[in-house]
């Protein structure tokens, strides 16, 4: 299976990476499946946003963490108990790697796949 992108947003955010002040992420839950195992992985990759239509993603500053790896299917179910604590994950990744993100300052709706 290809990496589904199970819940995709974009947030207000700060994180300096490489020299670059990033003012927005992109917060992620990418479910992956082989050899009868499914993954879950929260990603947040942190972008310039110099203005309200820079959208343009850099993949220097993207970090991930795996939150689920087992034998199995895909499942709304599991997926619905992952993202319960989706943010306190992300809070945790973002703060690791300098950054912090402000979920109370959405740039898009989420997508759910």
């Amino acid at each position: 299976m290809e990496p589904i992108n199970v819940y995709d947003q974009y947030f207000e955010a700060e994180c300096e990476f490489n020299g670059v002040p990033r003012h927005g992420v992109r917060a992620l839950l990418v479910a992956d499946s082989h050899d009868r195992r499914i993954r879950y992985d929260v990603a947040l990759s942190f972008f310039p946003h110099e203005d309200p239509e820079d959208f343009r993603i850099t993949y220097d500053a993207y970090f991930e963490r795996n939150v689920y790896n087992a034998s199995g299917r895909r499942s709304k179910k599991r997926e619905a108990e992952i993202m319960e604590t989706f943010r306190d994950v992300a809070d945790s990744l973002a703060s690791e790697n300098g950054g912090k993100v402000f979920w109370d300052k959405p740039l898009n709706e989420a997508r759910r796949a």
